[in-house]
């Protein structure tokens, strides 16, 4: 069964590259801002991993973050921030597993995806 993306960006362009670009591999669902996003998750639906802007209206990608990270159903949800923003002025969550600056290699960022969705949890037996 295909994975689960979410794209979370209010470009419309930035959308149609990502939703192309994963859609042949995932199953890949978008909106145009952070508040958008939030009501599809409390809809009841659950991505394997997002993709974010950080800035954008209503609720920018630190802000969704922030949230994912104070809700138990979302926080292991794992986010990757695309930011032209320098990195250091972006406020990190736990869930934050990259930031990847704009402009970005579309192979790169395929890469990290894949590699955040293979990651398996350690498992620890018991003596």
């Amino acid at each position: 069964m295909k994975k689960t993306v979410l794209i979370v960006d209010d470009s419309a362009p930035m959308r149609f590259l990502l939703e192309a670009m994963l859609g042949q591999r995932f199953r890949v669902y978008s909106a145009i801002d952070g508040l958008t996003a939030c009501k599809w998750l409390s809809a009841g639906n659950v991505p394997d991993i997002i993709v974010s802007d950080v800035q954008m209206p209503n609720m920018d990608g630190v802000e969704l973050t922030k949230n994912l990270s104070a809700n138990l159903l979302y926080s292991d949800i794992p986010v990757i921030l695309l930011t032209a923003m320098q990195l250091e002025e972006v406020t990190l969550y736990p869930n934050v597993v990259q930031l990847v600056s704009k402009p970005f290699d579309p192979l790169v960022l395929m890469k990290i995806i894949d590699q955040q969705l293979t990651v398996s949890p350690t498992v620890i037996v018991a003596e």
